[in-house]
């Protein structure tokens, strides 16, 4: 028994270096120079692809070079294809001799793009010809060129869906890495501006990057993230899900640890702040790491826009956060237990609209919770032209016809509608569905110990939050532990010209943002200039 638990234990650890040294071994092999081998293997490869095409260019009287060109149709650049096309063809007609190699005159003189590799295993070939580049095969040389002319049909640069803009960029990530590489590239745009590849995947081999900003963000969390992704080992990486699940800090946490985001403008100020982001080819939403709790109430929009106007709204949005997450419990326990604390005049109304009602206030408040979760999640589901609809429609007649009915009081109905309002404030779609989560275990301890089961759960879970970390930042950070600094930038959002410095534990050593005396004073100088000169006049 003993020997088997501990096989059990170091198996999958000897699992995955079998299949390392596998992966090693496969990209170990080399290719042959001859064309026809190289030709032939890869053809067998894609055997059964209808997409795949293969040209083969014999050598000419001219020139007795004989090569191949391969690609993906539909991965590739049809212009650019057609240009590399004649390039080849006039490179065949082109009489020796050569000063160089015939590959090294084919890359120099005729190919029409830059990052132009050469690559002699068969899986780099195999992994170039998938993510959209043209491979020439030559005969006699064992190495095989690559030019990347990806194209095809893309999604173009839109107005991020899951996250309005009110004043700001209109412009969301695509699907596509590059694109969303360049995005970024046009907000930063300075040399410290790094981005690592990774490719993840056994089976979809998907693009990975991590981009940073050096000397501003720390480097023992960037090496964290590195780490973290390389341990990755996987047959599929199909969205930035797939990502956050495996490197995120507290898997059995509702809370998430990773922040997720589809505009370039929110990624470019986590930059800035010295935070991470993973962009994962395939999707539009890219991944920000450490963050903290706060900043899943905080938007890009908060520093567009006036401090005060700012600052009015993340108050909105941590008292949205208070009502979504208490409101019901609190209901369910002052009208079960602690009626004594209800003024009199609405306990008595509200002894009025519940007298009809068959079932407790904890039941009746659970099966309006759920009802309104079904319509919220068949609205969502529901086609783009009837879903709002039938959301709509679907909560104000049952709501109605359940409060006609008496199954329910129209006090909870107006609790239930406010509390599913608020949790619409919360910006990050992830932290308002910790929330709605986190609504049922506090009606269920209300409904048992009334305002002591609230208390009860609320320390748990406080405890749960400072407990918790996201790269080594602590999650309740600067409250826990308290930074001074960083409460210019919390509830409080201060003027531009008052942040000097970076967030603490984010930040490297380059916590400097911008020179001190920022103070907009030209105002007044602008006046006094005028009236000095109305005088002299």
């Amino acid at each position: 028994m003993l020997f088997r638990w501990i096989k059990n234990i170091f198996q999958p650890q000897t699992q995955k270096e079998g299949e390392v040294q596998q992966k090693q071994k496969q990209y170990s092999e080399k290719l042959d120079p001859s064309l026809q081998y190289k030709l032939s293997s890869i053809k067998k490869a894609f055997e059964y692809s209808p997409d795949f095409v293969a040209r083969d260019f014999p050598g000419s009287a001219a020139n007795g070079t004989s090569l191949a060109v391969c690609y993906i149709e539909g991965l590739t650049d049809s212009t650019l294809l057609v240009e590399l096309m004649e390039n080849v063809t006039q490179f065949v007609n082109t009489s020796p001799p050569f000063e160089e190699q015939p590959a090294d005159v084919l890359v120099r003189k005729i190919l029409p793009t830059g990052n132009i590799e050469n690559v002699d295993s068969p899986q780099l070939v195999y992994q170039a010809l998938l993510t959209g580049n043209v491979v020439i095969l030559i005969d006699g040389v064992q190495k095989v060129i690559t030019v990347p002319i990806a194209g095809g049909e893309r999604r173009s640069v839109q107005e991020p869906t899951s996250q309005t803009v009110v004043r700001g960029p209109k412009e969301g990530f695509t699907e596509e890495i590059t694109t969303n590489i360049t995005l970024i590239r046009r907000k930063i745009r300075t040399p410290d501006l790094k981005f690592q590849m990774h490719i993840i995947g056994e089976r979809t081999q998907t693009s990975i990057a991590v981009a940073y900003i050096q000397g501003i963000a720390k480097s023992e969390v960037v090496e964290e993230v590195m780490k973290r992704l390389s341990s990755i080992n996987t047959d599929s990486i199909l969205e930035s899900g797939y990502i956050e699940e495996f490197i995120q800090d507290a898997p059995l946490s509702p809370f998430p640890t990773l922040l997720n985001t589809e505009r370039p403008d929110t990624v470019a100020g986590s930059l800035l702040d010295g935070q991470v982001a993973i962009l994962i080819d395939g999707t539009p939403f890219a991944l920000v790491a450490p963050v903290t709790f706060f900043n899943f109430f905080q938007t890009t929009e908060d520093y567009y826009q006036r401090y005060d106007i700012s600052t009015f709204l993340r108050t909105i949005r941590f008292l949205s956060f208070l009502v979504s997450l208490l409101l019901p419990s609190t209901f369910i326990a002052l009208t079960t237990f602690q009626q004594e604390m209800i003024p009199t005049t609405l306990l008595i109304t509200l002894a009025a609209q519940r007298e009809g009602v068959p079932f407790p206030a904890l039941l009746e408040a659970l099966l309006m919770e759920i009802t309104f979760e079904v319509i919220r999640e068949a609205g969502v589901r529901m086609p783009r032209a009837i879903g709002p609809a039938i959301s709509i429609v679907g909560a104000l007649v049952i709501g109605q016809a359940a409060v006609e009915a008496g199954l329910v009081s129209g006090a909870m109905v107006i609790v239930v509608s406010f509390t599913a309002i608020s949790n619409f404030v919360i910006p990050y779609f992830s932290m308002a569905t910790a929330v709605r989560l986190m609504r049922f275990p506090f009606m269920l301890l209300a409904g048992t110990l009334g305002l002591f089961g609230i208390l009860a759960g609320a320390v748990p879970l406080l405890a749960h939050l400072v407990s918790l970390k996201s790269f080594g930042v602590d999650y309740l950070m600067p409250f826990g532990p308290f930074y001074k600094s960083n409460m210019k930038d919390l509830v409080l959002r201060v003027p531009w010209w008052a942040m000097k410095t970076r967030p603490g534990e984010k930040a490297d050593s380059n916590k400097t943002r911008q020179a001190p005396h920022q103070y907009p004073a030209g105002s007044d100088n602008a006046i006094n200039s005028i009236n000095q000169s109305d005088d002299s006049e």
